[in-house]
């Protein structure tokens, strides 16, 4: 291998380095911010509870199954965090219309209410983040993510 294409290697190899930097912060201030909307939404819950609300906020009702699958938590943690989500008043189960046997999770009012007070938080420090971008610096930033991600632009 001649200097030259040495040269390149070790350029993208510390290329690849300061990406994984720059993905682990992300990753970090991600959890923290969920953890700190977590407690706005109820800091008496464990922040997986809210995982559990988060989901159903964004995809509405289902079963425990789906559910655990859907947020990578084993059946008996969500079944837990759902039965204090019920007691709190955030979560009900209701009857599935489609098999009479099975139960659909879903928020209740006051849950949906308080998830969107703390997506209202979350929102703000996000966008706290890139209220100085111009569009073009933002449209950019989209466009990289979805290519990263694995998206079609649309």
């Amino acid at each position: 291998m001649n200097n030259n294409t040495q040269n390149k290697t070790d350029n993208r190899i510390q290329l690849e380095l300061k990406l994984g930097e720059q993905l682990n912060v992300i990753i970090n201030a991600s959890h923290a911010l969920n953890v700190k909307t977590a407690a706005h939404f109820d800091s008496t819950l464990q922040p997986a509870a809210f995982l559990i609300v988060r989901w159903l906020f964004s995809f509405g009702p289902t079963n425990a199954t789906v559910l655990s699958k859907s947020i990578a938590m084993d059946r008996s943690s969500v079944s837990r965090l759902v039965n204090q989500l019920k007691n709190m008043g955030y979560v009900k189960s209701e009857q599935s219309p489609s098999d009479r046997r099975g139960v659909l999770l879903s928020l209740t009012e006051l849950g949906h209410q308080r998830t969107m007070n703390a997506l209202k938080e979350k929102e703000s420090a996000f966008y706290e983040r890139i209220a100085k971008w111009d569009d073009s610096k933002l449209e950019s930033f989209i466009e990289l993510l979805m290519d990263f991600n694995g998206l079609e632009n649309k």
